[in-house]
């Protein structure tokens, strides 16, 4: 939330990331994982984009009376999953919706006691009329589907980058007639600070081990780097290793 980008961020911005051999950070900077989540250890940074996600949700709802029940979230990679998991941990009726039919994804968001959808959003927000959406891909039809989907006094936090150059037809008078007479609210979120870093620890060390383990569809060796990009159907994600293990 810098206002005059004059940030630096490892491995995104100015600064390299963490594949070297040595390196040294802040002791102020640095967040203890619990030892169990070594081999997950890498889903701490995809966490703590939801959990600040999350925490913009709870800090607009509380400009007014809020118990949400209900969330939709779009897209089932590992923001969305990881978001899907951070729903769960609230005690809310959670609803994914993504392409895919079969494989992993709809079985991890089975497995998390969430309800799994492949249908087109708007039939989708009509049959769950959720309190909040988290929306992950950033394809345009599923945000615009996402923004106008909530129900009454809706939080809508857009987390998916989306590309330049598409062009949607949307009914701007009828989208902001939505957004204003029921009060909702649309929220981009990206990236996070120290206390989500410390948030997301703590929601990954409540998680199910196992369940965190299959979101890793595959671990590629650096050396094969280009592997890793090579799309496969059962990936959810993908990860490079700096020991050589693959799997």
């Amino acid at each position: 939330m810098c206002r005059n980008g004059q940030y630096t961020e490892r491995g995104i911005k100015q600064i390299d990331g963490y594949a070297s051999e040595r390196w040294t950070v802040e002791a102020s900077y640095a967040v203890k994982l619990d030892a169990a989540l070594e081999d997950v250890g890498m889903l701490m940074e995809p966490t703590t984009v939801v959990a600040k996600a999350w925490e913009q949700v709870e800090r607009v709802g509380a400009r007014a009376w809020f118990e949400p029940t209900s969330v939709l979230v779009t897209g089932a990679g590992p923001i969305g999953l990881l978001a899907a998991l951070l729903g769960r941990q609230r005690g809310l009726d959670v609803h994914v919706l993504d392409r895919v039919t079969e494989g992993p994804k709809p079985e991890l968001v089975g497995d998390l006691g969430a309800t799994y959808h492949h249908d087109d959003i708007d039939r989708v927000t009509d049959q769950v009329k959720p309190d909040i959406v988290i929306e992950a891909t950033g394809v345009p039809g599923l945000v615009l589907g996402a923004m106008s989907g909530s129900g009454a006094y809706g939080i809508t936090v857009l987390t998916g980058v989306s590309s330049g150059g598409h062009k949607w037809p949307v009914d701007t008078g009828q989208l902001n007639r939505e957004i204003v007479l029921e009060n909702d609210a649309v929220v981009g979120s990206v990236n996070a600070n120290l206390r989500h870093y410390a948030q997301a620890a703590e929601a990954l060390a409540r998680a199910d081990l196992e369940w965190l383990t299959r979101l890793v569809s595959r671990r590629v060796p650096l050396e094969r780097f280009a592997e890793a990009f090579e799309a496969q159907d059962e990936d959810v994600k993908v990860v490079l290793t700096l020991d050589g293990r693959s799997g």
